[in-house]
């Protein structure tokens, strides 16, 4: 089954299967759902400039990223709440990912222990991390992960508050409370109100970048960064990366799309550091315009979940497996034996439905 059929497939029986409060609460966008739908949208909007008479029988999409050697440069971005999907939650996301030679990125807001995370990843990992409104929260969280395999931390930087969702009822899905305290409730300090304590703070700054660094030794990535000024903010102040995100259009509507942010970005990070990105990826063309435009992997979020719902672990497997496949066809279509050859010669930019600087007509 190609990559298209199988994402179909899996949304349709992820759909039949969760309960409509779930199933929406995992798919809806922010506001009237704008940045969710463009989204996908906006990496169709670039044209290839493919080259030819190139021996492409072999290609090979074995890439590095900070240091950690992937079958595959299509990794797992963190949601929440895996468990809402599949009764194992994130431990079989991990398998999945790993059979599949990926990289499962897991959320602070996880469902399943994460020391039962890491013991299932069989290879690296990376966490997650919300900056909470009780400072012990976080930490404890942090170290946790660490001292269950996490090799990287993935610092969120665009949820100082939730984005407001209309599409959702005002009812909160029962099984998200629930999971959310499964692994921060015994981070909440005595006499602290729970719910409050593991909310994301609003006062969080590039700060947290050091404050990382000093509470473990490992690379932090900042997600959800949209703008070259404010990537080299984040690297300054201490990041290894950056993910170039919309957070799946759940945050801040009408926010620019990844496949607009991507190229200023990485123009602004020079090489400095690797850029990530996440959003709207929906089959090898688009990761391959991605990493043609300098992100060195990228990383998707819902087709992940769509998948669990479906078929568990398999499900994520035969997902992240479509996506090599379906991006080894490309590869081959545009001359490129291996991800080093997916260069920015390779796109063509029309002129894009937004540009920084860009005021509007009648502004």
């Amino acid at each position: 089954m190609n990559l298209v059929a199988l994402q179909r497939n899996q949304l349709e029986t992820a759909r039949a299967t969760l309960a409509t409060d779930v199933f929406d609460h995992l798919d809806a966008g922010a506001g009237a759902e704008v940045t969710r739908t463009e989204s996908h949208t906006s990496w169709h909007r670039y044209r290839l400039r493919p080259r030819v008479l190139t021996d492409v029988a072999e290609v090979d999409l074995a890439t590095t990223v900070l240091g950690e050697r992937l079958a595959t440069p299509v990794l797992v971005a963190p949601s929440a709440h895996h468990g809402l999907c599949d009764p194992d939650g994130e431990v079989a996301t991990v398998t999945g990912a790993r059979a599949a030679g990926s990289l499962l990125t897991l959320s602070t807001r996880a469902s399943a222990v994460f020391e039962h995370v890491g013991a299932a990843a069989g290879g690296p990992w990376w966490f997650q991390v919300y900056l909470t409104q009780e400072p012990a929260v976080w930490r404890g969280a942090v170290e946790r992960a660490v001292a269950a395999g996490a090799t990287a931390l993935v610092l969120t930087g665009d949820t100082p508050v939730v984005g407001r969702k209309p599409r959702l009822p005002a009812t909160r899905v029962a099984a998200v409370d629930a999971f959310t305290y499964v692994n921060l409730g015994r981070h909440v300090p005595h006499g602290v109100d729970p719910a409050n304590a593991v909310e994301q703070s609003p006062r969080a700054t590039v700060a947290a970048i050091a404050e990382l660094h000093d509470l473990t030794d490992l690379p932090v990535l900042v997600k959800g960064v949209l703008r070259g000024d404010e990537a080299v903010r984040c690297l300054d102040a201490g990041a290894s990366g950056v993910i170039v995100s919309n957070h799946g259009g759940r945050q801040l509507d009408r926010s620019v799309s990844s496949a607009a942010a991507l190229p200023e970005v990485v123009a602004a990070v020079g090489g400095r550091a690797p850029v990530l990105v996440d959003g709207g990826l929906a089959d090898g063309t688009d990761v391959l315009t991605a990493l043609a435009l300098g992100a060195a992997a990228v990383m998707v979020g819902r087709p992940v979940l769509w998948a669990l719902a479906a078929d568990g672990a398999a499900g994520v497997e035969r997902l992240l497996r479509a996506y090599a496949h379906d991006l080894r066809h490309a590869m081959q279509l545009a001359g490129a034996p291996t991800v080093a050859d997916l260069t920015p010669d390779l796109v063509a930019r029309p002129a894009p439905a937004w540009a920084p600087g860009d005021r509007g007509a009648g502004q």
